[in-house]
């Protein structure tokens, strides 16, 4: 009988994130407390521009786009937001959406199989994915029940299982 696998990923549905984004602009637009403000979020080539007129102001942008993308079960430990910056008269906060797994985190995540997995688990790392394989699909969902247990820094996904 051949090997069962599944595939991690780390990977984000764009049109989601664009959903969230969509929806934050729109309930900041008609919010109370930003009316008259000049606040906006909006796409800036790959990365994501929050600005306002105040810092609270603009950290209370990025709170809203974190409600929504949570509401779309986007998790946020894809989403790499940087530090309020003042820019003329208005305040900035780039962000940006993190998507692939590193070298680093692929070798990570297969150390953390290989020591607390059960015996006879494999994992490879392919590019920015990671195979896990195993001639018992327990021992995969045991995997995968040990991955979700574990806080990572960055979101997994399990695709391709079969």
């Amino acid at each position: 009988m051949a090997d069962s696998s599944f595939d991690i990923v780390s990977k984000v549905e764009r049109q989601e994130v664009d959903n969230a984004l969509n929806q934050a602009a729109k309930e900041i637009s008609q919010r109370y407390d930003f009316k008259g403000t000049g606040a906006t979020i909006e796409w800036s080539g790959d990365k994501i521009l929050m600005q306002a007129s105040g810092e609270e102001r603009v950290k209370a942008i990025l709170d809203i786009f974190q409600s929504k993308l949570i509401k779309r079960g986007i998790s946020l430990k894809s989403l790499d937001a940087g530090e309020p910056q003042l820019s003329g008269k208005e305040y900035k906060i780039f962000a940006s959406i993190e998507e692939g797994i590193s070298q680093e985190n692929a070798k990570k995540v297969a150390k953390a199989i290989r020591d607390e997995g059960p015996k006879g688990v494999k994992a490879q790392v392919q590019g920015e994915e990671l195979r896990v394989s195993s001639k018992s699909r327990d021992d995969l969902q045991a995997v995968i029940a040990l991955l979700k247990g574990k806080d990572f820094d960055f979101a997994l996904q399990f695709v391709n299982y079969r």
